[in-house]
């Protein structure tokens, strides 16, 4: 009689937690839902990715499936036009070095951010505008190197938050593990590689202690969110990656 009241209890407990689940989830895209994402692309001088058209298409799937509007342009004027305040947020889809022209740009792009705007940076927008100290803040950092393309451990340092609630204590993936500087210590790592499993083809004084691939942060009254990993366009099949970014976007577009 016990064993099956508690596993009445049980039962019931676990309905209300997933009941819960589902209301918070259909609130939480009923929050985002009619948002305004600008997807940003431009790529100054040097390497080029070639996964720019495969992130891009990826990341319009997933805001089409929460109702949110997206507008791609890799034209920094945009950021001059007098429409740029009805977007909620923008993001740096594998921007890489000068992401603008002029400083006209530059300065409508802060003003943009530090409103309250959201911010999001995916893989190679970490290496743009790496002579500015404040796109540093903003991003979390700066472009170092990059060891070879390998298969290595990534930990999850905080599984509380959208864009890591859906992944184990630790995986494996084949990406880039990018090493960067000039980092902000107030994002709240989300992400780190187990440099452990990480090799190099050769030695480097500058290996770092930790490296950090994806993170979060609330500056200037904003949301930002990055991650490191997105380098070949095959990850941007997988389901584990699309709820990755999911969750960055859904966390850059809450209020």
């Amino acid at each position: 009689m016990i064993v099956n009241t508690l596993k009445k209890q049980v039962l019931i407990g676990l309905s209300l937690f997933l009941f819960f689940g589902m209301l918070f989830g259909h609130a939480q895209s009923q929050t985002i839902k009619g948002k305004k994402l600008l997807l940003y692309t431009k790529n100054g001088k040097g390497y080029v990715h070639e996964n720019i058209a495969t992130s891009v298409a990826t990341l319009k799937k997933i805001c089409a499936a929460l109702g949110i509007e997206t507008t791609v342009s890799e034209d920094p004027e945009i950021f001059l036009s007098p429409d740029l305040m009805r977007y909620d947020a923008v993001f740096f889809a594998n921007t890489n070095n000068e992401a603008f022209d002029n400083e006209k740009q530059r300065e409508a792009f802060q003003k943009f951010c530090s409103s309250g705007k959201g911010f999001g940076g995916l893989h190679s927008a970490i290496g743009s505008e790496r002579n500015w100290p404040w796109f540093w803040k903003l991003i979390g950092g700066s472009f170092l190197r990059h060891p070879p393309f390998q298969t290595f451990t990534i930990k999850v340092n905080r599984s509380d938050h959208p864009a890591t609630k859906h992944l184990p204590k630790t995986f494996d993936t084949a990406d880039e593990c990018y090493f960067i500087k000039n980092i902000n210590p107030s994002f709240k790592v989300l992400l780190e590689a187990d440099l452990a499993t990480v090799s190099e083809t050769e030695k480097n004084p500058h290996r770092p202690q930790q490296a950090p691939l994806t993170w979060y942060n609330t500056l200037e009254g904003g949301r930002q969110w990055y991650t490191a990993l997105g380098h070949s366009s095959d990850l941007y099949a997988l389901p584990w990656f699309q709820k990755h970014l999911q969750g960055g976007i859904v966390y850059i577009l809450q209020e």
